[in-house]
């Protein structure tokens, strides 16, 4: 099941025995979690009949004891087993999930993991339990979704500036929606959030990002090219350079695709970069600006720096003078 048709169901008290929530992105799997943890039972019934259970401190005979108890002075009894990834045996629990106490509502919070669903085990979770894959957003998503965030809290967020959150944050959804959930506490509803405002609460830059970085190169801005290099030199645990070249590869990548695409219609290039149509302009002027064979050239080298920047062949020098270099021969 999707995360929005579980939340739905929920809501209506339509409780299941077993869920099973797994995958890379933890967001939806504590949203769903901390939802039952908080209103399936009231204040009172919690001490006696809701459990929260660790996998690396817990075992399969205890949270099968704990599901077996009949709840007291309420109608269900709720058992929260978290970081069940790192239990031992949990295929085990197939005993239980073939028969579970109807009263009870077990959830297990399986992170950064996926069950093999051809096995046994995996085969029964999806037949008997509720299963949820909570897979991670691409990046180029991450801004479409800071906006939909936003907007069912009747909040506004300029295009650029989810973009720039989306930078600096990356594609971890707790954490966006932790640095969000500060902007709305001093942002006045449907008020518009801007760069300026993240920048001046967050402690992100709005004109020295990997995203100014991107523009600026893709418009063959030499000055400014410059000046953010000298600035991710100056600051290199916000910048480190790993995480440069891996964002100027991707941009490289698409400027290429770009290149070789047929159909070059916005729609079609928002389509096939997987970027917001707003961008595309963006990416058709540095293809432009770039042949395919410098461009080849560039990613070339952008693999060259990655490897240095991991420390291959680089005996001495720093990030910033890495960068100061690669963005000279990216430019010349």
């Amino acid at each position: 099941m999707k995360f929005e048709e579980i939340l739905s169901s929920l809501s209506k008290k339509n409780y299941q025995p077993v869920y099973f929530l797994m995958g890379d992105e933890s967001y939806y799997i504590d949203e769903i979690s901390n939802y039952i943890s908080k209103n399936v039972l009231n204040e009172s019934e919690r001490d006696f009949n809701q459990s929260v259970l660790y996998g690396k401190d817990t075992d399969i005979a205890s949270i099968i004891s704990a599901c077996k108890q009949f709840p007291l002075m309420g109608e269900h009894t709720v058992v929260i087993v978290k970081e069940a990834q790192d239990l031992k045996k949990i295929e085990e629990l197939e005993v239980y999930i073939n028969n579970p106490l109807a009263s009870t509502i077990l959830v297990l919070c399986y992170k950064n993991k996926t069950l093999d669903k051809r096995k046994k085990f995996g085969k029964e979770i999806a037949k008997k339990a509720v299963l949820m894959e909570s897979k991670r957003l691409y990046d180029n998503q991450i801004p479409a979704w800071i906006q939909a965030y936003l907007q069912k809290k009747d909040y506004k967020i300029q295009l650029k500036a989810a973009h720039l959150l989306g930078e600096f944050v990356g594609a971890s959804l707790s954490k966006i929606t932790n640095e969000l959930d500060k902007l709305m506490i001093i942002t006045p509803s449907k008020e518009e959030i801007t760069s300026e405002m993240i920048e001046k609460n967050i402690g992100i830059s709005k004109d020295f990002n990997i995203f100014e970085l991107n523009k600026a190169i893709g418009n063959k801005d030499v000055l400014k090219v410059n000046r953010i290099a000298n600035y991710f030199a100056d600051n290199p645990k916000d910048h480190p350079l790993v995480m440069t070249v891996g964002t100027l590869f991707s941009y490289f990548q698409k400027i290429l695709l770009y290149q070789t695409l047929k159909d070059k219609s916005k729609g079609n290039v928002a389509s096939v970069l997987k970027v917001n149509p707003f961008f595309v302009s963006d990416y058709v002027n540095a293809a432009g600006l770039y042949s395919k064979t410098k461009n080849l050239e560039i990613i070339s080298l952008l693999r060259q720096y990655d490897l240095k920047s991991k420390g291959v062949d680089n005996y001495s020098s720093s990030d910033g003078e890495l960068l100061k270099e690669l963005v000279y021969k990216i430019l010349h």
